[in-house]
């Protein structure tokens, strides 16, 4: 079966592969990808994607998604990983809602109340129409990717 997309590795290329591999200094995945090249290159042992796919303990499907990556995008994108596109869900907490978030935590408890809880923050978020709904969990790791201090104090 021809391949529409042939994995053709210039000599620097081959080099710089080699060294990847050999050095085994970076994330797993590069190594992988790197030594998934070589295998590929139709000048050198020219493996078919099932072939590689078994030695390399993935799916045929990823070989043929690195293979295109080469071709069309160069040897530093088919090294990486993929680039998401957009993300897989949509912020809860933009940066306006944040800092109501923060400002709400730096105000004084409601009544009858020692400290702000953060399930009394998501309620009061909800109540000033900041968000339709929020997580106490989702309040938490806002407020915990601030460092504040002061608001981790207030905050129970």
């Amino acid at each position: 079966m021809n391949k529409k997309y042939v994995v053709r590795l210039a000599a620097t290329e081959r080099r710089e592969l080699e060294i990847i591999v050999k050095k085994g200094k970076t994330v797993a995945y590069k190594i992988k990808h790197a030594n998934m090249l070589l295998a590929a290159d139709a000048e050198g042992p020219g493996w078919p994607d099932g072939r590689i796919a078994q030695a390399f303990s993935c799916h045929p499907r990823t070989v043929e998604n690195l293979r295109r990556r080469f071709v069309l995008e160069g040897l530093e994108a088919a090294l990486e990983r993929k680039k998401q596109l957009r993300p897989s869900r949509q912020r809860v907490l933009d940066g306006k809602g944040e800092a109501r978030l923060i400002a709400l935590a730096c105000s004084r408890p409601p009544k009858g109340r020692d400290r702000w809880t953060l399930k009394l923050l998501a309620e009061k978020l909800v109540l000033l129409e900041v968000v339709d709904t929020i997580s106490d969990q989702t309040v938490r790791r806002t407020l915990k990717k601030t460092n504040c201090d002061h608001i981790c104090s207030n905050v129970g």
